[in-house]
């Protein structure tokens, strides 16, 4: 029986990537390994491998995050000038969904939806 998911993105710089998740998303550090990190907030964990040669433009990390209150979240990171992906600003879905999204340092798109 499956019960949790907890992805694994690449990261070029740990630091750098803490201090993204941490300061500017709100997550809390659940393990720092020098090349692994662990974040997590609320019921998510995401999980970071260092991958030095990585080139931001050739990432094609993803990550769907569901979130019970979309507009609470997307008008939190407005006002703290979390930069929205210019393609990705609050839109209802034809799947159903009402979705935004962002990157990272790395630009690993993080996608946040909720149900409509």
């Amino acid at each position: 029986m499956l019960t949790d998911i907890h992805p694994k993105l690449p990261m070029r710089d740990i630091a750098r990537t803490k201090d993204f998740y941490l300061n500017n998303l709100g997550f809390i550090e659940l393990g720092d390994y020098g090349d692994y990190l662990m974040v997590k907030k609320d019921n998510i964990e995401i999980h970071f491998f260092e991958f030095k040669g990585l080139d931001p433009k050739e990432n094609y990390g993803q990550v769907y995050i569901r979130t019970e209150d979309i507009d609470k979240l997307y008008q939190s990171l407005l006002d703290s000038k979390i930069g929205i992906h210019p393609n990705g600003h609050l839109q209802i879905k034809p799947w159903g969904q009402r979705e935004f999204a962002l990157l990272d340092p790395d630009n690993n798109l993080l996608t946040f939806g909720q149900n409509i």
